[in-house]
């Protein structure tokens, strides 16, 4: 019998393996940045809701109060029932909103009187170890607790407090003042010290007055170290102020920075070339009144407006633009942005 001899069977050749592999390596390059990018406007949605859930709350606060909340206060009648209040830091409108967030299990335990605030030490149990996921972007790079209170988580969502003098051609902003420890703070915003803000306050329009935006991402010293400048970061996202007065009355103690809000002064995304200078620039490590609105999502920063609406603010927003959505009754026409 005879047999036909076995054709060799024939494999990849060397050239053709290396095709495979370039061809692989190109639908991998290809692909994850399509992956990064579905991720980070997952991220950006959850931080979207965050200030939505937000805007709800500020707008459930009024209705039950008829006022917002302060953007910060020593816990004095209004807000608190500390009747002596002269030293303590208080609270500020975070802690405020807490009702209307989910948040009962801690304001229920909260202590508004008695060197109340951040650094009462059954305020400091409470929140121990507590993230605030509410009050976090998930796209934040920075850390969850803050630098000074270990335990005490830090936030990425600041109150604006007004904008510095100076920015809006054709109008002056009488209601600021120049703390020597904290920099320029404004009470022509809708979040300032000891606020009693109301919706017939908003002349402008509350869409056209900002709210709350972000402070998620580093910082990068003219010496390009990174730094974790938050109003929240050192001492925790809880601390009010230090004292009972707004812009431009407010008594000024020897030790008088804003925490939770931010006075509009550079524009958003400046993040590099700064100091420790909290005086002069009005940013540092512990708190001050005019850190930049900033955010690791790519060309702006996620903002709550007055209404309750949800904008995505480019960082190509003129700062005289920033200015105007900052102040609530400057009068003035609002460019496209």
């Amino acid at each position: 019998m005879y047999l036909s001899p076995m054709k060799p069977r024939r494999g990849f050749t060397l050239v053709e393996l290396l095709v495979v592999i370039a061809i692989i390596g190109i639908l991998v390059g290809l692909l994850l940045p399509a992956v990064q990018a579905a991720r980070e406007a997952a991220r950006r949605m959850q931080c979207t809701n965050n200030l939505k859930q937000i805007g709800l709350a500020l707008h459930n606060h009024h209705d039950t109060y008829k006022r917002f909340p302060p953007g910060g206060a020593q816990d004095q009648a209004p807000f608190g029932t500390d009747a002596t209040a002269t030293t303590n830091w208080g609270s500020n409108w975070l802690v405020y909103i807490l009702p209307f967030v989910e948040g009962n299990t801690i304001y229920d335990q909260w202590q508004f009187y008695g060197s109340s605030g951040v650094f009462n030490n059954n305020n400091r149990a409470v929140v121990s170890g507590n993230k605030m996921e509410q009050y976090r972007c998930p796209s934040s790079p920075l850390p969850e607790f803050c630098a000074n209170i270990s335990t005490s988580a830090a936030v990425d969502y600041v109150g604006i407090s007004g904008a510095d003098n100076g920015l809006i051609p054709g109008y002056t902003e009488s209601r600021t003042i120049h703390a020597p420890s904290g920099g320029k703070m404004s009470a022509g915003g809708l979040l300032y010290p000891n606020s009693k803000t109301r919706f017939a306050d908003i002349v402008d329009g509350t869409s056209n007055c900002l709210a709350v935006s972000e402070h998620s991402n580093f910082l990068t010293s003219s010496s390009g170290a990174k730094l974790d400048y938050r109003t929240s970061q050192s001492w925790g996202w809880a601390i009010g102020v230090k004292s009972s007065d707004s812009p431009p009355n407010m008594t000024l103690n020897s030790d008088n920075r804003s925490f939770a809000m931010s006075t509009i002064r550079y524009p958003i995304n400046k993040t590099r070339g700064w100091s420790n200078d909290r005086s002069g620039t009005g940013v540092g490590s512990d708190g001050a009144a005019n850190i930049p609105l900033n955010s690791p999502h790519p060309g702006g920063v996620v903002a709550l407006m007055g209404d309750g609406s949800i904008r995505f603010i480019a960082e190509t927003i003129t700062l005289d633009t920033l200015a105007r959505l900052a102040t609530r009754d400057d009068g003035q026409v609002i460019a496209d942005y």
